[in-house]
């Protein structure tokens, strides 16, 4: 596994701001307690405790991904009143020790769901 480091940073904070994620006029996710991860090259990306997000909208899928750096991630579907968002979430189950701080935490497609609401 990869570490991070000056070529390739990643930080992660604790999130300042309430974050919903909505989908065919569900909440998925309601917190006030993000991790924001800030890696090199891409996107901020908000992680949501399990205990903040409605898990009986998602479907555990299939499909796994690797991140050098993260580990393997496990993906959901959002399923809400017959509409679904496939592979819409993913999780590092058990992440490098560099990064087990987002271990059990979800994190949202933006485009797979209808909103990501940054408030605050």
């Amino acid at each position: 596994m990869k570490q991070p480091g000056p070529d390739h940073p990643i930080t992660i904070e604790l999130g300042t701001r309430r974050v919903r994620v909505l989908f065919n006029g569900f909440v998925v996710a309601d917190t006030i307690r993000t991790l924001d991860l800030r890696e090199a090259g891409h996107p901020l990306v908000r992680y949501v405790p399990r205990e903040d997000a409605d898990m009986r909208l998602l479907r555990r899928s299939d499909h796994e991904t690797h991140c050098p750096y993260k580990g393997e991630a496990s993906h959901f579907t959002i399923v809400a009143d017959g509409r679904e968002a496939e592979n819409a979430v993913w999780s590092y189950e058990h992440p490098s020790r560099a990064m087990a701080a987002i271990a059990w935490h979800l994190a949202f497609y933006p485009d797979r769901v209808d909103a990501i609401e940054v408030l605050g």
